[in-house]
Formats: structure tokens, C-alpha cells, sequence
């Protein structure tokens, strides 16, 4: 896996962020108005190269790939360059592959930043007159004209500006009415254009981006500057958590167009599904964000002293020139789910990967294999995603097979995945339909014995959780404290040898199922809570212990337990007395950003298994238009959520600079993963409503456990406020 540019690829980003920082500024954007064009910037722009990224070398250009012309929109977008960029870019390319000798000489101008030629996105055979990004200022226009592709010369006449709604070089063209060359036909010549307009899709994605991303920058940068009530306005969840959404999306929507690159290069059966999900996720995701920024300003964004308006316009000015983005969602649909195919552009090479590794397939085969020898269709039964789901005799067996604790460190004995094979055992473990909790929390006790445990701690209990004969639950939630860890109150006191524990802990899942607890105590009532915090493990069997169920009505059992004068030695206090959180600091050896993706995956695979069964207006339900678009929608977003997983994921092995990407991952998941939830049972409903054997049980399962994904493992606003402060050097957040 990788998320870096090739250090090529670095300096040619730092050369075109250097130029437009000086030649793109705020300053010169507003001095383009209202023509919206900088020409001394155009030419700058041909200098560096940047117009012919794309030409082919032996055309005069230099010859890169897809992927190097994304970076190049993103800072674009960034600096919202005043000319038809992407336009050009995709214009130049055409003109170098059709081999017309007679625009060589414009190639060459074009190239260099003295002309611009723009394009044309319908067949001017029957669409003549049409809105042409840089129409203003382009000498010429690339057009399909039925079976030809074809080049229109546009004189100054034919330019007529036209104020619009972001002053850009937008013009009107009555295409038919100009002098036209033919620069080619037939077949081959319509796709090399089709797929001009595919890598358009791309480039306009990257660049709203850029937008986007910008744009939050700004407003996290005044919601740091401006006070309200005497406090910065950033400290207010109403402000910080919205931006903190649209980070997640704005950043998913830039993976995307890098997944469509990606998923181009090698070939892959959705490269052209991604291409349209990449256009209409960065068109929305970006219009979205800027509306957001410009809301922080409150009343001086909407005045044009600030800039903000400014990306808010070009937000919604670059992609609409194509048309409605909804547009492209359907497309999208059509190409998951119908016949239609797209005319894949060439990505040359691309850097970025999401292949998870041989070890990855290496785990993936063994647990297969392993499934196929021990587990019994009577096993199977007892499958279940909750702790419910716990098989004494299949643990056991995995803990054997070194299949149990997949993430712990092999000094500790468990199996020291990477972080990449093991999200690929994860969904192995999925695809086999068997989930295993017990197993997480588990690991994660038995890191923690063995780096703050006593010898009889690591005599007596970890031994028996490596074997799998014990397994152990989490006792740090309490009725009154809910994701706020650090208020427990549950009572440790000095009780002759040891320690007396009084108090109660809230959602102890799988108390009925453990030998022991894990257990968060309160030592020191008299110091900041964080500091008055000690942990211990808790035998569950032990005097005083009362495990009460509690049901959810995810068909889940979690239990209430209460602790009255339970008394345990100080043998199996974990670390220092009031060092509980440094205790606690072990586990996150063990967080590696894991969303909810394998669960959208298989909800999303039921949800297409049952629209092809249920019959709507005569036809199987997945050939309904409206059923495809929210289909597609839903893959996006489980798209989405594996790459900002693998992000997460990539700068922990990597130890890049992590910038709250393990919250990003957990809290955009398991958000989109609950309103997928409630969007698909809608969709296959009433069939939904059932909770017969096969897909319909399985949309009603995912739908309730959806509920509380977005609570457990930390809240959404937990997570958020993560994010605005680490992702977006927000302050800490206020209620």
C-alpha cells in the first residue's frame, strides 16, 4: 500500500504550488475579473510545461501520466486559477492523439501558453449551440460532430462575455456557425474523445478537491481568529464538527479520483463506475464544503472582502459546465448495474496502491483453508456479529492455529500482523460470516499484562487467554460517565493485602461470557480525574460480582455489572497506583484506524442480492434507474471508507504524520454505514421488513446493528471533535 507521490512527483507539486502561490494569489484572481482569465498566468502555466502535462513527448509535451495532471489540478483548485484548466489539458491531449498535421502549429501555441483551446462536451450534430468553459478566450473547440471529431475555429466575434455566476471565461458558441477542420473519424477517433471526457471528469474531481480542502482551511483559520461570547468561535461543536464532516468527504472525494486512476492502470471491472462516482462525489462534496466555510464567516462571507466567496463560486462554476453532477451518479449506476461501458483514458504510471500485500493474501488463504476444515455447519449457526456469537470450542481451535490474536505483537505471542494483512483477515473472518469481539478486547488485555502485569498475572491469566480458554470483557463505561472514561467512579480502596472494589460499570459486554474484566477504577478522588485513575483485572467469578443483563434491540446482549465489596489482591493491579491512563496508553499499540467497510460491503452485497430478486413494475428492481443511483451511492461510500481506512492504516505502519485518521475512518464509516442502513431497507422494502433466512435477514440485521456503530468504540462527536482539532488545528471544542 502507498500514499506517497514518487519524490518526482513531490518536486513538481512544490514547483506548481510555488507558482500559483505567486501567480495565482487571491490578489490576482480577483484582478482577472471580470474575464476571469490571466493570460501573463496562462503563459506562466506553459512555461513550467504544466499545459502539456499530457501531450505525448515526441507531440512536444511531457508525457506524464493521469495521476500527475490530478496533482496539478489539485493545487489548481487550490489557488482557483483563472483560465479553463482542465479544458486545456484534456483539449491538448486530443490534438497530439489525432495526429492532425495541420494543428501542430496551434498544438505548439497551446502548449506554450499562447493559445487555449477548450472543449466541447456534446455532439454539436445535434447539439450546436453549447456553454464552452473558456469560450471567451479559446481561439478553437475540440468537438465530436457525429462520427467525426473536429476542431472549431472561433474568431473574437464569435466570443461574445457574458456575465455568469463566477466570472469565469464562460461563453455561448453556436459551434456550427464557425470554420471547422476534421481531425478525424470513425470508431477509433470517437473513443480517443470519449475518453478525453472521462479524464476530464477526473481532472475537474481533482481540482474540486483542492477547492474544498482550501476552503476549510480558511474557515478553520478564522474560527480560530474570531471570538463569540469571549471565546473563539472554533471551540463550538456547531462549528468545529461540521468542518470536521466535510474533511472526511473532501478528502475521501481526492481518494477517489485517485482509486479511479488506480482502478484504470490495472484494468479493473468498475474503473469506469469509479470514474463517474470520483466527478459526482468531488461536485458535491465540494459545493458542500465551501457553502460550510462560507457559513463560518457568518455575515462576512457573503462580503467580497473576503475571499471565501470567492471558492464558493468556482466550486459550483467548474463542474456544472458538463451539466447537473446528479448526471453522473446515474451514469454511475447504469455502469455498476447496467450494460453501459465507459472509454477508459490512459493513466500511465500511477504511484498510489491499495493492494494490502502477499501477506495480506497469504492470511486471507489460511483462514479459508482453516474454515473448511474446523468449522461445522453447526457452528455456523452460532455465528453472530455481537459477542453473542462467542464458540468456546472454535476459540480454542483459533487460538491453536495462531488465528486468534491477529494484531498482537509476536513477543507477546500472538500472531504481529501488519496492519494491512491483518484489515485483510478481518474481512476473511467476514466472508466467513463469523465476527469475534471476544477476540479484540481480549488482545488487547493481554498486551496490557504483559507490559504492566505481575509475575502472577502472567502465570496465572495470560496463559490461559493465549490458548483461548479465557476470554476477558471491558469494564471502563459507568451509567453517569457514557465515552467520558476518564469520570469513573467505580472505587478502588486499600483493603488490607489488596484493593476492595465498590461501584457499577455499564455496557460490560460478554460479563456473561468472561472469566475477567478489565477494569477502570477510581484510586484518588482528590487529583485531576485523569490522574486518580488505577487498573486492575477482575476475576468475574469472584464474591461480590453480579453480572445483570441488558438487551438491545441490535439482538444484542450487553449487561450492567455490579461490584459490592469485591476484593482482589494487589497482585493483579495492572501499573501504578493513579497510572491508569499511562496503563490504558498500551492498548493503542493495538488502534489502527479500523472502520466499518466490511460491514457496508456485505450490507451493500445483500441489498444488490435482493434488488435482483424483488420485482418492480415488471422488471427486477436493479434495473430501475432510482435504484441504481442509490446503489451506487452506497458503494461510494463504502469505497470511501475502506480508503480512508487504508489511509489510517498506512501512516501507522509507515509512522507518517497522523492527523486524527484513525477517528476520520471510525466515525465517517460507521456515519455513512447507518444512513446506508436506513437508505437500502427503505429501498428492498416490504421484502426488508422480513427476517427470513438469506439477504432480507441481513438487511434488517445491518439496519439494527448500524444503530450503534456510530455510539460504540467512541461517539461521532467524540470522534469529530478529534478530527477538528487534529485535523484541522482547530481548539479543543466546547458543548
Amino acid at each position: 500500500m502507498n500514499f506517497d507521490l514518487t519524490e518526482d512527483q513531490e518536486m513538481m507539486r512544490d514547483m506548481f504550488a510555488r507558482f500559483l502561490d505567486e501567480n495565482s494569489s487571491m490578489a490576482r484572481v480577483r484582478a482577472a475579473a471580470p474575464s476571469g482569465f490571466d493570460a501573463e498566468l496562462w503563459k506562466g502555466l506553459g512555461e513550467l510545461g504544466a499545459l502539456s502535462i499530457r501531450v505525448p513527448e515526441d507531440a512536444g509535451g511531457l508525457g506524464l501520466g493521469l495521476f500527475d495532471a490530478a496533482i496539478l489540478m489539485e493545487e489548481a483548485g487550490r489557488t482557483l486559477v483563472s483560465g479553463p484548466l482542465a479544458e486545456a489539458l484534456v483539449s491538448a491531449r486530443l490534438l497530439a492523439q489525432l495526429d492532425c498535421n495541420q494543428t501542430a502549429e496551434l498544438l505548439g501555441r497551446v502548449n506554450s501558453g499562447e493559445a487555449v483551446v477548450s472543449l466541447a462536451f456534446r455532439d454539436i450534430a445535434t447539439d450546436p449551440v453549447q456553454w464552452v468553459a473558456g469560450g471567451l478566450v479559446a481561439e478553437a473547440v475540440v468537438a465530436r460532430m457525429g462520427n467525426d471529431i473536429v476542431l472549431v475555429s472561433v474568431p473574437e466575434s464569435g466570443r461574445k462575455a457574458e456575465e455568469n455566476l463566477a466570472g469565469t471565461p464562460l461563453a455561448e458558441i453556436d459551434l456550427a456557425a464557425h470554420p471547422r477542420v476534421t481531425l478525424a473519424s470513425g470508431a477509433d477517433a470517437l473513443t480517443t474523445f470519449a475518453q478525453g471526457i472521462e479524464e476530464w471528469k477526473l481532472l475537474i474531481g481533482a481540482g474540486l478537491a483542492g477547492i474544498g480542502r482550501e476552503a476549510l482551511k480558511l474557515a478553520s483559520a478564522y474560527a480560530c481568529e474570531r471570538k463569540q461570547f469571549g471565546q473563539f468561535i472554533g471551540e463550538f461543536q456547531a462549528i468545529s464538527h461540521p468542518l470536521a464532516d466535510l474533511l472526511c468527504d473532501v478528502d475521501g472525494g481526492k481518494f477517489l479520483v485517485w482509486k479511479a486512476i488506480r482502478d484504470i492502470a490495472d484494468g479493473a471491472k468498475n474503473a469506469g463506475a469509479a470514474i463517474s462516482l470520483a466527478g459526482w462525489w468531488n461536485a458535491d462534496a465540494a459545493a458542500r464544503a465551501v457553502a460550510q466555510a462560507l457559513h463560518t464567516f457568518g455575515g462576512y462571507g457573503l462580503t467580497t472582502e473576503y475571499d471565501i466567496f470567492l471558492f464558493n463560486l468556482r466550486a459550483k462554476a467548474w463542474p456544472l459546465v458538463l451539466g447537473d453532477p446528479q448526471r453522473l451518479i446515474e451514469e454511475a449506476g447504469r455502469r455498476l448495474y447496467g450494460s453501459e461501458q465507459a472509454a477508459l483514458p490512459d493513466a500511465g504510471a500511477m504511484p498510489i496502491e491499495f493492494d494490502l500485500g502477499e501477506d495480506a493474501k497469504t492470511i486471507t488463504r489460511e483462514i479459508e483453508e482453516f474454515f473448511a476444515k474446523n468449522v461445522t455447519p453447526e457452528m455456523r449457526e452460532t455465528f453472530h456479529y455481537s459477542w453473542e456469537g462467542y464458540n468456546p470450542e472454535l476459540n480454542r481451535k483459533l487460538a491453536a492455529a495462531n488465528l486468534l490474536y491477529l494484531g498482537l505483537p509476536k513477543d507477546v505471542g500472538g500472531r504481529g500482523l501488519s496492519s494491512y494483512a491483518k484489515i485483510a483477515a478481518m474481512d476473511a473472518f467476514e466472508v466467513q460470516g463469523y465476527n469475534n469481539p471476544a477476540a479484540g478486547v481480549t488482545q488487547m488485555v493481554a498486551l496490557i499484562i504483559n507490559r504492566f502485569g505481575t509475575e502472577e498475572l502472567k502465570q496465572e491469566v495470560l496463559p490461559r487467554l493465549m490458548r483461548g480458554e479465557a476470554i476477558c470483557s471491558l469494564g471502563y463505561s459507568e451509567p453517569g460517565s457514557g465515552s467520558d472514561v476518564f469520570a469513573a467512579q467505580c472505587r478502588a480502596t486499600p483493603d488490607g493485602n489488596g484493593w476492595r472494589i465498590d461501584g457499577t460499570k455499564m455496557f460490560t459486554s460478554g460479563a456473561n461470557l468472561s472469566d475477567y474484566v478489565l477494569m477502570l477504577t477510581r484510586t484518588n478522588p482528590d487529583v485531576a480525574k485523569h490522574k486518580g485513575l488505577t487498573m486492575f483485572i477482575v476475576p468475574l467469578k469472584a464474591d461480590g460480582v453480579t453480572v445483570q443483563p441488558v438487551y438491545t434491540f441490535q439482538d444484542e446482549r450487553t449487561n450492567i455489572t455490579f461490584y459490592d465489596g469485591v476484593h482482589i489482591p494487589d497482585s493483579w493491579r495492572l501499573g501504578d497506583v493513579d497510572g491508569g491512563v499511562r496503563t490504558m496508553s498500551a492498548s493503542l499499540e493495538l488502534e489502527h484506524g479500523g472502520g466499518f467497510g466490511k460491514y457496508q460491503r456485505a450490507m451493500l452485497q445483500a441489498a444488490e442480492a435482493l434488488c435482483r430478486d424483488i420485482r418492480y413494475q415488471g422488471r427486477p428492481l436493479i434495473e430501475d434507474a432510482s435504484a441504481q443511483v442509490r446503489l451506487a451511492r452506497t458503494t461510494a461510500n463504502a469505497w470511501v471508507s475502506d480508503l480512508i481506512t487504508f489511509r489510517a492504516q498506512w501512516v501507522i505502519a509507515e509512522k507518517k504524520p497522523n492527523h486524527a485518521y484513525g477517528p476520520m475512518a471510525k466515525m465517517f464509516s460507521s456515519e455513512k454505514f447507518l444512513s446506508d442502513s436506513r437508505d437500502l431497507i427503505d429501498l428492498t422494502a416490504p421484502v426488508s421488513l422480513s427476517k427470513r433466512k438469506g439477504p432480507a435477514a441481513e438487511i434488517n440485521m445491518y439496519y439494527r446493528h448500524a444503530q450503534g456503530s456510530t455510539i460504540y468504540g467512541g461517539t461521532s462527536e467524540v470522534h469529530r471533535s478529534m478530527i477538528a482539532e487534529r485535523g484541522l488545528g482547530l481548539p479543543r471544542t466546547r458543548a
